[in-house]
């Protein structure tokens, strides 16, 4: 799989992570917990997932992004105990039975995504699969200071706290969530045909969102959902509605 593992350590390790990351990390067990990293302004910059090692943590995190979150973690270091550093882990992403290893934790995600194999084997998913359960990829779906992770589906992906203390943007999400109706989000779709990535939806002609990943039939908008109503289009290909 294209991702990375990130080791953090150190005393201040837990706290560190608590204080800034959409989800709970003090009371997590052994399993995996689905996050993001916020701007201040409450905009997606990453997401990943987080696993307890021993007395640190491990960052499961889309390779080509592990870099620049490493360095936007030290941002916020300062004089914290804290230690990133590559673990040289893999990741394998097993649907169907539980498989054999030392490290094998459910996708929080969706039940749908199966198991997440930690080693020295890499596995992809199968595309198709995750754009019919309608979760988002990093750098397609989630664009960095530009998404909102509610708009993304974050709540149904079980990829933020609302009983947590405070984080890194959680003002602005706390907002959306108990103060405002989502006027825009990102939905799934049935396609009559392949579609490239980013090309609008349109709405009697009027530009009503854009349709990113479409595999299997299915896609996944993001639509401003008052408008996207009646026959919708992107590109030469048929657009339907079909919420998960």
């Amino acid at each position: 799989m294209d991702r990375a593992v990130l080791a953090v350590s150190g005393r201040d390790a837990q706290r560190f992570l608590q204080d800034l990351v959409t989800n709970e990390i003090e009371t997590m067990g052994q399993e995996a917990v689905y996050a993001a990293l916020l701007s201040p302004q409450g905009k997606y910059l990453f997401d990943f997932f987080v696993l307890r090692d021993g007395l640190g943590f491990w960052i499961d995190v889309k390779a080509d992004w592990a870099a620049a979150l490493v360095q936007r973690l030290m941002m916020y270091r300062l004089r914290a105990d804290v230690k990133i550093e590559e673990s040289g882990v893999q990741v394998a992403q097993i649907l169907g039975e539980r498989p054999d290893g030392a490290r094998v934790v459910a996708d929080p995600r969706h039940v749908g995504l199966g198991w997440r194999l930690y080693g020295d084997s890499s596995v992809e998913l199968d595309e198709a699969v995750r754009v019919s359960l309608a979760v988002p990829e990093t750098g397609i779906e989630l664009i960095a200071d530009e998404s909102y992770i509610l708009e993304a589906g974050f709540e149904r992906l079980n990829g933020v706290s609302f009983k947590k203390g405070c984080y890194v943007g959680q003002e602005v999400t706390a907002r959306m969530k108990h103060k405002t109706e989502l006027r825009k989000g990102l939905v799934r779709v049935r396609v009559s045909g392949p579609v490239s990535v980013g090309t609008a939806v349109l709405a009697g002609g009027v530009e009503v969102g854009t349709l990113y990943s479409n595999a299997g039939g299915y896609g996944l908008a993001q639509l401003r959902l008052e408008r996207a109503v009646g026959v919708l289009r992107a590109g030469e290909a048929d657009v339907e509605l079909d919420p998960i």
